[in-house]
């Protein structure tokens, strides 16, 4: 199963385009005084005499091919002061080759699909996308900077589709207040209209697409003919109620093994006028989100994980200029939570110490101005944590805070300038109630194309600051300058970054390290012309050059080059290489102005992915790393398949073998001398994650998540680190194999919603997980596997109903009443 989208990934790989302009086509939009009837039937009346939209030019997999009469495709628009209105006829010679896989609301599959692009301030950077498939699934999105896609945005909007024997037709009604655009008398805003054919995985566009061109909005046509449309008021809230039930056998005195809990807040989204949006979201609850991917972390830098939660993800395109915002902050992990287990009196014992701080409320204002400026603000405010200590012995119990009540903070201003440029100036700040530190980050980022938009000048400096009250503030500075030639086939860049010893965006951002002065070039070449065999391929070079700051010294040299083709038969299938010179890592070592000497090494790997559009499909990945020291070697196997066995019914897997034979790497530090010692070492890692999807109808689905993680290091010799890097075998070291580790992580998610009305949903969850860390490390994997079903797990059922209420539904109702 495919998730989120498969028909803008184009996006991801235009890069660059012919100097010759491309015609803007234009469509005519027609005011009616009475709506079509969204069934998906194009029998409105309405609908004749409306100019239409057709000749549609491919994208992929042969880009600038037309598309011919047997599957031509014929779209209109009418609006009225209310909405927007798109009908839509796709043909085809019979109904059994349109693509019709059912799931639920924003998730594509095995489907043919329609969707509209409306750039409603005709800027050519920022746009809004609407798109059904021909089963009658909903897809939104936002774009910012000519395409880059927010696929969480949703919108309430309605759409039919129906299927005959000439192919199929969609219906959309898109109101106003799912738009921001103008109060102008007469407007003409940016358009264009997606269809994918997936039989043939074709991508077609209304306004032909170049490959070769960067961007995507600014690619667009035109629609024209509006005129005396008002933006409405746009107030809608989402009120929700949840309840919770969660089982784990702590099996503790004092300490319920079986909780529950009831919550309710609300979203509010409010239009403050035709251009600025507040978001709001009160008590929030992100209970029924997806598991995170826990791992055996071996590195000295933190994992970063995915936000799945959707107030962070949707419309957060201002905030995420200049890389300053890692959205898990927020609610995260508190700052002292490392902190529980100390000044422990005897017999006491940490019993409850949360991962996460829960959030009051979190707020973001943004929009743009018709001159062009963005502004965003975002702001958090999270409650205070505490760990539960209990004495064994008396039961008593007393608890110690690990975060303040903590505030999140973000300005954004954000200019549009000509040829699609853009200066922008940010500024993050987290102020904590408490004994902790206050951080702030501020910077000032640009990207500059010229009138052509053949070459770019990008980049940013930053400043951050870290204010204690116990000693002096630290302030450190970071800058990257990035330019390049972004036209035509072949197009390049060259990359210098620099961060010094005290800079830090970790308390809003994320930053695995600093201290570095890197440099990087980047050679491309695509062919997007097909030959005997290839539809499209490309080759890419890179060498990556990094130096430690201060003091300076040589940190690594790598040089890196990928070879892809797309095939005919519309599989596809690239080839890696890479070296990677000696080199000095200043961070391994765990312990400051220690250097550990990183041994050469070369690794080469290949992929072939299948058909998508086929019942069955999937791929193979091997990558194969050989390291010029110790006989080490290395690689990671990769094989993931998809099986619909209907429309409805579809599972697949997805399977990674990486072991590490031969490693050496940090394994402890010794307690008397202070010295890092490492480790010649074997690791296996098994990953193997189980989807499977059955959808009712559009508006109803079932969904299953399982993934068990095992990952066991066995350490085979002792070595002290030397002062200059090298590594000393330790003959007759008091170190065992006590440090072997072996972890294990099991998460299953289940989740079933059913949309009952446009914008509102219920839904019922259950999440079960374990995880351990044990002394099983001479065992196999069939061994651990087992091992974690039979190890306590916490299991998590829970009820959620979000209820979507329009502002102007009210108002209407309460006309006619």
């Amino acid at each position: 199963m495919m998730s989120r989208f498969y028909t803008l990934s184009f996006v991801l790989f235009i890069g660059f385009s012919a100097f010759a302009q491309p015609v803007v086509k234009k469509l005519n939009a027609v005011k009616t005084s009475s709506a079509p009837k969204i069934d998906g039937v194009l029998d409105d009346e309405v609908w004749k005499n409306v100019p239409t939209a057709t000749d549609f030019v491919e994208l992929n997999p042969t880009a600038g091919r037309h598309e011919i009469p047997e599957e031509r495709t014929e779209i209109k628009i009418i609006y009225d002061n209310d909405a927007i209105y798109v009908g839509a006829r796709m043909y085809e010679t019979s109904a059994d080759k349109v693509a019709r896989e059912l799931t639920t609301r924003d998730n594509i599959a095995n489907d043919d699909l329609i969707g509209i692009v409306l750039d409603t301030y005709l800027d050519r950077i920022n746009a809004s996308g609407f798109y059904v498939t021909a089963a009658g699934v909903q897809f939104d999105a936002k774009y910012a900077n000519q395409g880059n896609e927010d696929a969480t945005w949703n919108a309430v909007w309605l759409s039919a589709v129906k299927v005959d024997n000439q192919g199929w037709t969609a219906e959309f009604k898109i109101p106003y207040s799912a738009l921001r655009f103008a109060n102008k008398d007469v407007q003409t805003w940016g358009l264009n209209f997606v269809r994918k054919r997936q039989r043939d995985l074709k991508q077609l566009f209304w306004n032909e697409i170049d490959p070769k061109k960067n961007g995507f909005i600014n690619q667009e046509g035109e629609l024209t003919g509006l005129a005396k449309i008002t933006p409405p008021v746009r107030l809608a809230f989402y009120p929700y109620a949840s309840t919770y039930v969660n089982h784990y056998p702590y099996n503790t005195t004092g300490v319920k093994n079986t909780t529950n809990s009831f919550n309710g807040g609300m979203d509010v989204k409010y239009g403050i006028n035709a251009s600025f949006t507040l978001d709001m979201t009160l008590i929030p609850d992100f209970g029924q989100v997806q598991s995170d991917n826990r791992i055996l972390n071996l590195t000295p830098f933190e994992v970063k994980y995915t936000e799945n939660r959707p107030f962070f993800t949707e419309g957060t395109e201002l905030f995420n200029k200049g890389n300053l915002f890692y959205s898990r902050r927020v609610g995260g992990q508190p700052i002292d939570y490392d902190n529980a287990s100390a000044n422990l009196q005897t017999n006491e014992a940490v019993v409850k110490n949360p991962t996460e701080t829960k959030l009051y409320n979190a707020t973001k204002f943004s929009g743009r101005t018709s001159s062009g400026l963005g502004i965003g603000v975002f702001n958090a405010v999270s409650a205070p944590a505490y760990a539960l200590i209990q004495d064994t012995v008396t039961n008593k119990q007393r608890k110690v805070e690990t975060s303040p009540v903590t505030n999140y903070n973000i300005i954004v201003l954000d200019q549009n300038l000509k040829n699609n440029s853009a200066v922008t100036f940010i500024n993050t700040n987290v102020n904590r109630f408490g004994k902790d530190y206050n951080a702030n980050v501020a910077g000032f980022v640009f990207s500059l194309n010229n009138k052509k938009n053949s070459y770019n000048l990008s980049g940013y400096t930053m400043m951050s600051n870290l204010f204690y009250t116990d000693r002096k503030t630290t302030t450190g500075y970071s800058y990257e300058l990035n330019g390049g030639k972004t036209l035509g086939n072949f197009t390049w860049n060259i990359v210098e970054d620099l961060v010094d010893s005290k800079y830090s965006s970790n308390d809003l951002g994320i930053l695995f390290n600093n201290n570095y002065f890197d440099h990087n070039i980047n050679l491309n070449y695509n062919s997007y012309k097909p030959k005997r065999y290839f539809t499209s391929w490309g080759i890419y070079g890179g060498v990556y050059y990094s130096r430690r700051y201060k003091p300076a010294a040589y940190q690594a040299l790598n040089f890196n080059s990928e070879y892809y083709f797309t095939l005919k038969s519309l599989w596809k299938a690239y080839i890696d290489l890479n070296h990677r010179a000696a080199g000095n890592d200043f961070y391994e070592p765990r312990v400051a102005g220690r250097v550990y000497q990183t041994p050469a090494s070369s690794g080469m790997g290949a992929g072939i992915n299948s058909n998508t559009s086929k019942r069955f499909y999937g791929g193979v990945f091997y990558f194969y790393r050989k390291i010029n020291r110790l006989n080490g070697y290395g690689y990671d196997a990769n094989a993931f398949y998809t099986y619909r066995i209907s429309n409805k019914f579809s599972f697949g897997q997805n399977v990674t073998y990486s072991p590490r034979v031969n490693y050496t790497g940090y394994s402890t530090t010794d307690s008397v001398s202070g010295n890092p010692v490492f480790a010649l070492r074997t690791v296996q890692t098994i990953e193997n994650i189980f989807n499977l999807k059955y959808t009712f109808n559009n508006t109803m689905g079932l969904t299953l998540r399982a993934r068990h993680y095992w990952s066991k290091l066995n350490n085979h010799q002792y070595y002290d680190l030397g002062q200059n890097g090298a590594l000393d075998p330790l003959t007759s070291s008091h170190y065992n194999h006590d440090n072997d580790q072996n972890f294990n992580t099991w998460n299953l998610d289940m989740i079933y919603v059913w949309v009952f009305s446009p914008g509102s949903e219920l839904s019922i969850a259950w999440k079960a997980s374990s995880q351990t860390d044990n002394d099983l490390a001479k065992n196999g994997y069939y061994y651990n596997l087992h091992d974690t079903f039979v190890q306590p797990q916490n299991n998590n059922f829970s009820v959620k109903v979000l209820y979507y209420i329009d502002y102007q539904s009210l108002r209407k109702k309460k006309l006619h009443a």
